[in-house]
């Protein structure tokens, strides 16, 4: 029996339909096509529900508007400006990447811009489709549902096996990468409301940890207190209800990454 063709017809029709009537127009990160402030959404959305980005990243657009901005300024400063968004990594390499730009340009080749600190294999493309409209082809969480969605395969399937698939659509699709990745965006997220919740079927899928109690949130407390003020192990382990060698193991990982600085005896985000 010959293999079934992926209904990539439906797939367009239904996608195109629900951008038509119900595009997500009011997220700010639509309205412009600086490549700057699409890679701080790209950043921001990593592992983070949009909706809750979208408060965040129009208040940090407006205290840093540019790259140039963002690199003038102190590590802490921009920590404090991203405080209650979490992976506080991701406002370090989005600070060190503003630095690079501004030497440099904001770079035009995938190659170039995956270069740039923080940046992998997704975000480098998304930039490319949204800042230059490039027919890049990549998939997140939400084009996975729209094309397991259409696909209806019982077995787990791979990126690799998607990536064909999504490059057809674009190309019969005929619309602008960029209207082509907001419309797949826009429909997966509106299956997912729908409670159509299809990403077990990856063969990436990971279910994310409990942030009760982990290390992350151990972490967030840390630099929330050393956003404040400087302090000692013994200050921070009394302030944060975890014990002594877990502060002290999440410090250590913090200072590793450039977060947090020693000076003396005390630990502070200012170097």
């Amino acid at each position: 029996m010959a293999k079934k063709e992926p209904d990539l017809e439906t797939l367009l029709w239904e996608a195109r339909r629900h951008y038509r009537e119900e595009a997500r127009a009011h997220l700010p990160w639509r309205a412009t096509r600086d490549p700057y402030k699409i890679l701080v959404s790209e950043l921001m959305l990593q592992q983070t529900q949009v909706e809750r980005v979208v408060p965040f990243y129009k208040a940090f657009v407006r205290e840093f508007p540019s790259a140039r901005v963002l690199a003038r300024v102190s590590l802490a400063q921009v920590l404090r400006a991203w405080q209650g968004l979490g992976y506080n990594r991701r406002a370090k390499y989005l600070h060190e990447a503003a630095k690079v730009i501004t030497k440099k340009g904001f770079p035009k080749t995938i190659e170039e811009i995956e270069q740039l600190p923080g940046v992998g294999h997704y975000t480098a493309r998304a930039t490319a489709a949204f800042a230059y409209n490039k027919p890049e082809v990549f998939v997140e969480t939400n084009i996975r549902t729209v094309f397991f969605y259409h696909l209806g395969s019982r077995r787990k399937l791979s990126d690799k096996k998607l990536l064909p698939l999504v490059e057809q659509a674009l190309a019969e699709s005929k619309m602008e990468p960029r209207e082509f990745y907001a419309a797949m965006m826009d429909y997966g997220a509106h299956l997912k409301k729908q409670g159509i919740r299809l990403n077990h079927k990856s063969a990436h899928y990971v279910k994310q940890s409990v942030f009760e109690g982990s290390a992350r949130q151990l972490r967030g407390a840390i630099l929330r207190e050393l956003l404040h003020h400087q302090a000692s192990l013994s200050t921070l382990a009394h302030h944060i209800p975890r014990s002594k060698e877990d502060v002290a193991h999440a410090l250590s990982g913090l200072v590793a990454e450039g977060l947090v600085h020693l000076h003396g005896k005390f630990f502070s985000v200012e170097d």
